[in-house]
């Protein structure tokens, strides 16, 4: 499954000539950087099938989980659970119901005149 990434191979690099002229460039200095460059390349190379092979490991995987997931997968989802809000045992009713005690205990009389 491997796709070719660069239009150069280092063996290229390596065997490339480059002709010279009066105010050329210094043969040491391009050789040197030429082979970084190769450098760069057999690490790139590497780096690429590590991440292809590690790629199509992961794929297996989830291709796996998934087959698994769906042999597995029950014919119903399964329901919610309602939720119950209980503090201490009090309901949301019960809290209202001791909230409007209070007011009136607290206000009186006051909130049947408004």
């Amino acid at each position: 499954m491997q796709k070719k990434v660069a239009r150069l191979t280092p063996k290229e690099i390596l065997e490339k000539d480059f002709k010279t002229s009066i105010r050329g460039y210094s043969q040491d200095e391009v050789d040197q950087f030429l082979d970084q460059i190769i450098k760069d390349y057999d690490a790139f190379e590497k780096r690429i099938q590590v991440l292809e092979k590690e790629a199509e490991k992961m794929q297996k995987e989830a291709s796996s989980v998934s087959e698994q997931t769906k042999r597995h997968k029950p014919l119903t989802a399964p329901q919610p659970q309602p939720q119950q809000h209980t503090n201490g045992g009090n309901t949301n009713y019960d809290i209202l119901r001791r909230l409007s005690n209070l007011e009136k205990h607290v206000f009186g009389s006051k909130l049947n005149e408004e």
